[in-house]
C-alpha cells in the first residue's frame, strides 16, 4: 500500500504542469526553499499553505481534499448530489441555461462525462440509441461513439473522436482517473494517421456532422463551467452546448 504525502502529492501537481520549485513559489509568492522544504517533508505546513499552493496548481477540489487529508487536516469541500437542496440555486441555474438554448441542444456531463442533465432538444437524438445505453449512468463518450449510439449518424466520425481524444488525454494528463483511463483505452485508442488526417472540409472549428433524415446538420459546441465553486460536484460539471453552424442547420432546429 502507497502512502503519500502531502509533499509528494503536491510535487507531483508540480510537475504535471511543468513547474519548478521556484516558478510555483513566485506564483504563489512563498520562497522557493520553503516550497522545497514542504516538498520534502521537513515542512508541515498548514492547511491554509497547501489550499494556496494547489490553487496555484490548479488542483481540482476533489484533489484538494486529498491533499489536505494527507497533511493531517479535515476535508475542506463537500460533494453533494446536485438535487440536495444546499445546491438548489445551482441546479435552477443549470435548468434555465438548458431551457434558455432551446431549440439547441445542450447537455451537462460529469468529469467521468457520465450525463447528469440534458435539455429537450436532445429528446430526438435519444430515440435513435440503443436502450441500454441509455441506463444511467448515461455516458457522453460512449453515446457519441458507440455503433448503437449517436456513431452511424455522425459523418465525420473520427474528427469527432479526434476532438474527445484530444479533450480527455489533456483531463488525464493533469488529473488521472482509473475509469476515464479505461473509457480512454476502450473507445479512443489512437487510430492510423490517415484515419485522423480526414477532413471533410476546412473550419473555424471543428463542426460535428449529423445526418438525421436525409439531412447534415453542422454543429459546433461551447464548454461552460462554474467560476470559484466549493463544492466538489459543482467543481466537476460542465454544460457543452451545441449551436448550429451553417442556416440550414439552424433551420431544422427551429421547424
Amino acid at each position: 500500500m502507497i502512502v503519500y504525502t502531502v509533499g509528494g502529492l503536491l510535487r507531483q501537481w508540480r510537475h504535471r504542469w511543468g513547474l519548478s520549485q521556484l516558478d510555483l513559489a513566485i506564483a504563489a509568492d512563498v520562497s522557493a526553499r520553503h516550497v522545497s522544504l514542504v516538498e520534502t517533508g521537513k515542512s508541515k505546513p498548514s492547511a491554509d499553505m497547501i489550499l494556496r499552493l494547489a490553487d496555484q496548481l490548479h488542483v481540482p477540489l476533489r484533489d484538494r481534499n486529498r491533499l489536505l487529508l494527507a497533511g493531517g487536516f479535515a476535508p475542506r469541500y463537500a460533494e453533494r448530489p446536485l438535487a440536495d437542496n444546499a445546491l438548489s440555486a445551482v441546479h435552477d441555474a443549470i435548468h434555465r441555461v438548458l431551457r434558455a438554448h432551446e431549440p439547441y441542444p445542450a447537455v451537462v456531463f460529469d468529469r467521468r462525462w457520465n450525463i447528469v442533465m440534458t435539455n429537450r432538444a436532445v429528446d430526438p437524438f435519444f430515440a435513435q440509441v440503443a436502450p441500454d445505453l441509455l441506463r444511467p449512468p448515461v455516458n457522453l463518450v460512449r453515446l457519441g461513439l458507440d455503433p448503437r449510439g449517436f456513431a452511424p449518424m455522425v459523418v465525420n466520425l473520427a474528427d469527432v473522436r479526434a476532438v474527445f481524444r484530444t479533450r480527455i488525454s489533456r483531463q488525464l494528463a493533469t488529473a488521472p482517473d482509473p475509469e476515464l483511463t479505461a473509457l480512454y483505452e476502450e473507445l479512443l485508442a489512437p487510430e492510423p494517421e490517415n484515419a485522423l488526417s480526414q477532413r471533410i472540409e476546412p473550419d473555424v472549428v471543428i463542426p460535428m456532422i449529423l445526418r438525421v433524415g436525409g439531412r447534415e446538420l453542422r454543429l459546433f459546441s461551447t464548454i461552460t463551467t462554474f467560476g470559484t465553486p466549493m463544492d466538489i460536484t459543482i467543481d466537476e460539471i460542465a454544460i457543452e452546448s451545441y449551436y448550429p453552424a451553417d442556416a440550414e442547420s439552424a433551420a431544422y432546429f427551429r421547424e
